[in-house]
Formats: C-alpha cells, sequence, structure tokens
C-alpha cells in the first residue's frame, strides 16, 4: 500500500480492513479485472479506491492534472457525490484533483473543470455520456474504471449508457464491477467488457445484516403515519431515514412531522439536485434528525450516525428491503429497521423476509405508555445529573432550593423535558375484535329546526350538537332526518348538561333552534331509531282507513258450468261449438268476430261471388285513366305509341327543347330562356333518348383518356395510369 493512503487511514482511525478491502489487496489481483460482490455497508467504496491505486499512482504523489486517470461511474447523484468525499480524503496525501459530472449540475461548470484536468472522475452514466458526445471529456489516458452498484444501474435502465462508456474507453483498461448481488445481466456485461475477470465474493463470518435488528409492526390501516410517530419517538435516533413508496406520500409524512416538532427534511426524484445535496449534509450536520425519502435514496447513502430505518409503506421486493436497511448498521454500529404492517400487506411482509433470509421480531408498535417510558429511562440516564454544580449556577441553585420545594422543583424540570419532545399517538390495538354495541339505555329526544327540504345531514348535525351541548359522541343516539325537521336522540343523564350549555334560547347555531320532545317519536313503518327510513309526510302511511274486504277463492266466477257463480255477476254465454266443415268466410253473413288463424286458411280455396272490394254492393264503375288533367291545367295528349321504344323529345312552338326532367318533383334551376338556342348537352341527350331502342346505338365508345391524369377513367395517353382504371389508350376499363 502506498504511504500516502496508510497516512490518510491512520488519520481517519482505520486499524483494521473490512473483509472485501482486504480481498481487493490481493497481490496476485493487481492489475487484474474484477468482479466483486459483498453485501451492503461493507466498505466497497473504500475498497475500490484501494485497489485501484496501484495503477494509477505509480509514484506516492500524482503529476499535473490532465486528462482523467480513472473513471467512477454511480447510479445515482447522491453516491457519485458520496464517494467522491471519501476517493477524496483517501488520496489527499497524494495531491489528487477531483472532478464530477452528475445530471442536476450545471454543465459548463463541468465541462470548464474537466478542462482544468483531474485525475480522478466521478459520474452518473447519463451525464457522463452527454460529456463523451460533446467531447468535453477525454478517455485516452483512463487506466481504471469502477462500476460501482453495477446491478443497479442495470434496474435503472442504463445499460445502453455503460455499454457506450465501456466502448469508448481504452482497450487496456482495469475493469472493476462492484455489486451487492451478481444478477445473469451482471454476468453478461462482465464477460463483455472484463478481460479474464476474478470473480471475488467475501461473506460475513455472521449472517447477512448481523447488525440491524429487523422489527415487523403491526398496526391499523388508519394508524400508519402515528405508528411512524412512536417509532421515531421510542428510539430517538439521531439521524433516521422513513421511506415511502411515492412522492406524495413523501409530501404528506414531511408535513406531518414537521407539524409533530421533528426536524425533517425530503428527499425525492422531484427535488433539483441543489436541494437534495442540502438535505443530505443538513442531516450530516445535525441540523435534520429525520430524512422522508423514496428508493432514490435507498442506494449508497452513508450517513455516519443513522440508527433506525422505517418502512412506512413496503418495498416491492427482498432486494430493494435489502439496500433501504443497509444504510444503518454499517462499519459496525448497531441499527434498527422497523417494517409498518398493516393486515393488507402481512403476507407481502412474510414472503418479502422470507426472500431475503431475514427474521424479523413480530409485534405492535410501541404504544404512547411505552414511548413515555422510554422518555423516563432517558432522563434518568441523561449525564447531567452526573455533573458537578458550577459557580456560575450556585447562586440560582441555592436559590431555587430555598424559596421551591423538592415536588415543585422536580415537576418544573420535567414539564421542561416533556415540552422538547412531541407528544407520543395513541394506536387501537390490530389484534383486538370489534366490541358489540351496548344498549344505548334511557334518552330523550330532541327537535332540531331543518330537515330534509334544508339538506340537512347526519355528519353535520352531530358535530353542531356536540359543540353547542358541551357532548361527545357518545352521548348521541339516533339522528332522524325529517322532511322539515331533524330528530336527535340524547342520553339521559347528559340531557341537563346539554340545557346548561345551550341555554334558555335553545339556539345551536344563528337560526338552528333545538326543541325538547314529551315523549319518543312514532315512528311508522316498523323502522328502528337510528336506521333508514321514517316518516314522509309527502306519503300516507300504511293503515290509513278501512280496507275492502278481498274476495275469496270460491268467491271468483268460474267459466266451469258445474260451479255455481256469483249471484250478481251476469250468466257468461257458452262458446259456440267448433264445427269440422271448413269456414267459408266471404259467404258467412254474420260479422267476423275473430281474426281467422294461418291455420284456417291453409290449402282452401275461395268460393262464392268474386272480391267486390271493401264496400258490400256492388264494384262501383272506373273510368280510364286520363292523367293527373282534371281541367284546371293544361290539357294534355295520352301517350302514344313510341317509335323505337320512346317518344321523341318534344319541342315548343318557338322550335326550342324543352327543359328535361329529372326525377320526381320539380326540376332544379330556372327554364332556359326564349330565343335561346339548345345546347350541344341537351342536343346530345336528346338524340341518345330517340336511339334508346336501337341496339346498335345504345353502345358508347370507351373513353381513352383526354381528361385531366387523375380522374375516373384515366388521365393523357402514354401517362402513368392514375384513375380507377388506368389511362393508357386501349386499356381495359
Amino acid at each position: 500500500m502506498k504511504k500516502a493512503l496508510q497516512d490518510a487511514l491512520d488519520a481517519r482511525g482505520y486499524d483494521t480492513l473490512t473483509p472485501v478491502q482486504e480481498a481487493v489487496l490481493n497481490p496476485g489481483y493487481v492489475g487484474a479485472d474484477l468482479l466483486v460482490s459483498a453485501q451492503t455497508g461493507s466498505g466497497k467504496t473504500l475498497g475500490f479506491g484501494l485497489a485501484i491505486a496501484p495503477t494509477i499512482l505509480e509514484e506516492e504523489a500524482f503529476g499535473p492534472a490532465g486528462a482523467p486517470l480513472a473513471l467512477v461511474i454511480a447510479p445515482t447523484r447522491e453516491l457519485a457525490l458520496q464517494v467522491k468525499r471519501e476517493l477524496a480524503w483517501l488520496y489527499a496525501q497524494a495531491g489528487v484533483v477531483m472532478a464530477s459530472t452528475v445530471g442536476g449540475m450545471d454543465m459548463r461548470d463541468e465541462r470548464r473543470a474537466l478542462e482544468r484536468g483531474a485525475h480522478i472522475v466521478v459520474a452518473t452514466p447519463g451525464r457522463l455520456r452527454d460529456h463523451i458526445m460533446r467531447n468535453s471529456i477525454d478517455l485516452s489516458q483512463c487506466r481504471a474504471v469502477i462500476l460501482d452498484e453495477a446491478d443497479e444501474m442495470l434496474d435503472l435502465g442504463f445499460r445502453e449508457d455503460l455499454e457506450f462508456i465501456l466502448g469508448e474507453a481504452p482497450e487496456d483498461r482495469q475493469t472493476l464491477l462492484f455489486s451487492a448481488t451478481v444478477p445473469p445481466q451482471i454476468a453478461k456485461l462482465a464477460k463483455s467488457y472484463q478481460r479474464d475477470a476474478i470473480r471475488v465474493v467475501t461473506k460475513s463470518e455472521t449472517s447477512q445484516h448481523a447488525d440491524i435488528a429487523y422489527r415487523a409492526m403491526q398496526v391499523n390501516d388508519r394508524d400508519t403515519d402515528n405508528a411512524v410517530i412512536n417509532t421515531l419517538r421510542y428510539y430517538e435516533a439521531p439521524n433516521a431515514i422513513v421511506f415511502a413508496n411515492t412522492r406524495a406520500m413523501v409530501n404528506r409524512l414531511t408535513t406531518r412531522l414537521s407539524n409533530r416538532g421533528f426536524q425533517v427534511v425530503a428527499l425525492s426524484g422531484e427535488l433539483s439536485q441543489t436541494e437534495r445535496t442540502h438535505a443530505l449534509q443538513a442531516m450530516r450536520d445535525g441540523r435534520a434528525q429525520v430524512c422522508v425519502a423514496t428508493d432514490v435514496a435507498a442506494r449508497g447513502i452513508d450517513l455516519p450516525n443513522l440508527d433506525l430505518v422505517v418502512h412506512a409503506e413496503l418495498p416491492s421486493n427482498h432486494e430493494t428491503l435489502l439496500h433501504r436497511s443497509g444504510r444503518t448498521g454499517r462499519a459496525g454500529r448497531k441499527g434498527v429497521s422497523a417494517l409498518i404492517v398493516t393486515p393488507k400487506v402481512r403476507k407481502k411482509a412474510e414472503r418479502i423476509l422470507s426472500m431475503a433470509k431475514l427474521k424479523s421480531d413480530w409485534g405492535t408498535a410501541p404504544s404512547a405508555d411505552e414511548v413515555l417510558e422510554r422518555d423516563e429511562d432517558r432522563m434518568f440516564a441523561d449525564p447531567a445529573w452526573e455533573t458537578p454544580v458550577g459557580d456560575s449556577e450556585e447562586s440560582v441553585v441555592n436559590r431555587l432550593v430555598a424559596e421551591k420545594s423538592p415536588e415543585q422543583i422536580a415537576a418544573a424540570y420535567l414539564r421542561l423535558f416533556r415540552e422538547q419532545h412531541t407528544a407520543p399517538e395513541e394506536l387501537s390495538d390490530p389484534n383486538a375484535r370489534p366490541e358489540k354495541r351496548q344498549d344505548f339505555g334511557p334518552s330523550v329526544w330532541f327537535a332540531v329546526s331543518g330537515g330534509r327540504a334544508a339538506d340537512a345531514e347526519p355528519r353535520r348535525i352531530l358535530p353542531m350538537v356536540c359543540g353547542a351541548g358541551d357532548l361527545s359522541k357518545d352521548d348521541i343516539g339516533a339522528i332522524r332526518i325529517q322532511q322539515d325537521h331533524s330528530l336527535v336522540q340524547v342520553k339521559e343523564a347528559s340531557v341537563a348538561r346539554l340545557l346548561n350549555a345551550v341555554g334558555p334560547e335553545m339556539e345551536l347555531e344563528k337560526g338552528v333552534t333545538l326543541t325538547k320532545l314529551d315523549k319518543a317519536p312514532d315512528f311508522d313503518r316498523g323502522a328502528k331509531p337510528g336506521g333508514k327510513g321514517g316518516p314522509r309526510p309527502d306519503r300516507k302511511p300504511y293503515g290509513d282507513g278501512p280496507k275492502p274486504a278481498r274476495k275469496t277463492y270460491d268467491d271468483r266466477p268460474r267459466s266451469d258450468a258445474s260451479t255455481p257463480a256469483h249471484d250478481d255477476a251476469p250468466a257468461k254465454p257458452k262458446p259456440a261449438p267448433k264445427s269440422a266443415a271448413p269456414i267459408n268466410w266471404n259467404d258467412d253473413p254474420t260479422p267476423r268476430t275473430r281474426k281467422p288463424k294461418p291455420a284456417d286458411r291453409k290449402n282452401q280455396k275461395p268460393s262464392g261471388k268474386p272480391y267486390q272490394g271493401k264496400s258490400d254492393g256492388p264494384a262501383r264503375e272506373r273510368k280510364p285513366y286520363q292523367g293527373k288533367s282534371d281541367g284546371s291545367s293544361r290539357d294534355r295528349k295520352p301517350y302514344g305509341d313510341k317509335p323505337g321504344g320512346d317518344r321523341p323529345p318534344r319541342r315548343s312552338e318557338s322550335g326550342f327543347q324543352a327543359q328535361p326532367f329529372k326525377g320526381k318533383g320539380k326540376p332544379k334551376g330556372p327554364p332556359p330562356p326564349e330565343g335561346k338556342p339548345d345546347s350541344k348537352k341537351n342536343i346530345a341527350r336528346a338524340a341518345a333518348r330517340a336511339n334508346a331502342g336501337d341496339p346498335s346505338q345504345s353502345m358508347r365508345k370507351p373513353r381513352t383518356g383526354g381528361g385531366k391524369p387523375g380522374g375516373k377513367f384515366g388521365g393523357k395517353p402514354g401517362g402513368k395510369p392514375s384513375g380507377k382504371f388506368g389511362g393508357k389508350p386501349g386499356g381495359k376499363r
């Protein structure tokens, strides 16, 4: 190991190295390509920093900065900036010049920094590819390329960017792939862009995440936020991360925790890089205690005093759970990973823990009493009790002892201690069964002005009565909305308190009065108090007036002659006997009483007189058809024999042809003016009608073009066929 690096480790207090750091320092691995897999929090960043030292640092110090000698690629901006800080102090005594190219930062500043020169460049895949395509970075001198969290970069869709970057780097480089897991995609990438890579697998002497205690907390659906608050209050970690799945959930939890007095920051993809950097810096400086984040912060974020990870929403898979929880329990520190589990996601939580091969302690979230008890333990364990009284404090202490009793001093201290911490939340028991509702007991009914006509609703009446009458919801029974008023049931023991709070005016709000009823209202239709339904003044209730006696079945008349009919009922005529002979409908003088069925007329020939029409008398004589002329208009000559199958065109007395009639109704357009000769088109039409009977004159010659290109039958002769049937002469139509 170089002396500059050893001095940096000694200054940081590194006495021993982790297994992954010792593995990459194997003398046989110098300059070789490595595929390293190690668990989260095992010191991989410092490991690859030591592994590339023999390749990029030939002497004890770097020379003048120029084209980068090493390139480190990380999936997220936070991880890239964190790697830059780690390598900066590791190579500080060697005179390293660092540069970074990450999304969200000013690209012009990054370009100027690269132009000035850098020994090591830390970048994210997308921004680094942009610089390569813009010729802002020169990779010709690059000796080592490190892919940190390679599996995460593939999951985020950076495969094409990585292949492009590795294709632009020199072929004789040293390539190191560091990943928590090695899926088939990573193995394929290593085979394509590494030369005889050495597989390095480091396993901890104990089980995975041995320094992290997993606790699954069962809560009801409505107590999720309260469980997060009580968990943070119970552990009081210097730094804690609360993970959520969506940005909306991050914003809601951030607002809720901020309102409860927590020093909280948010970390999600919608924030700018500057805001995200300031949030993490606030956590490192101690200005913030809680960070609410999405999975963007689950990779590589290293906070020195992070002792608690809370999963407000379960992750989608076990790998994300491991990376989330890996933010704590780093470098030998102990940590807690708490999962908030509702009844809907219990099976999912069990499956994720089983796939991750983790054991978790199942229980409930810390209750309010448990949080207060933990506060008392921390209060008595405060080292301030062992600190002697200072000279500047002696006079005030003596005055307190002289003027105040020990009980008063202790109570004042306890109140001041609790004011510094937000109060815990009351949680319901998730395993408790719902209790059966007890009988309401003796009650008194009140009428509230305003009913269905005024859009009154129980959800509005309940808080109004409770607020004005100094009652709780347990003192109120049923609320029944009527048409013009509402009925409220109040416990008999709470009536006096209600009347005292309301006063003699009996006014709940402005314009809303309260009236005490002498007796319980009589609800019709058997409706129970508190149930649906109720009296409706616009409907007549059942039982109004005597009901007519219903006739029994025996009193009803029957068609059977053997059964005696009712005395008052008229005698029903007997049906006519059916005849076997066919019925002649024309000779039957009786009026038709029913429509004959199709079977009656099937295969039956009519007989008798011929059909005379609708009239019973003799058929009326009709005049021959004389046309439409009735004498009111000009007489028309009767149609005669048409020569050739059609009549010749008529001409007016002046010798001009009339306008041809088209379709039904009046002809469109005005008639041609007198004195104007017929057009060629009208003459051609008249000739066509005259020759319609002659087969030799009925066929027209096929069109061979002459029109514009693109017509129905084609265009100019010799042109390309563009119409429906082509345009060349002689072509088939």
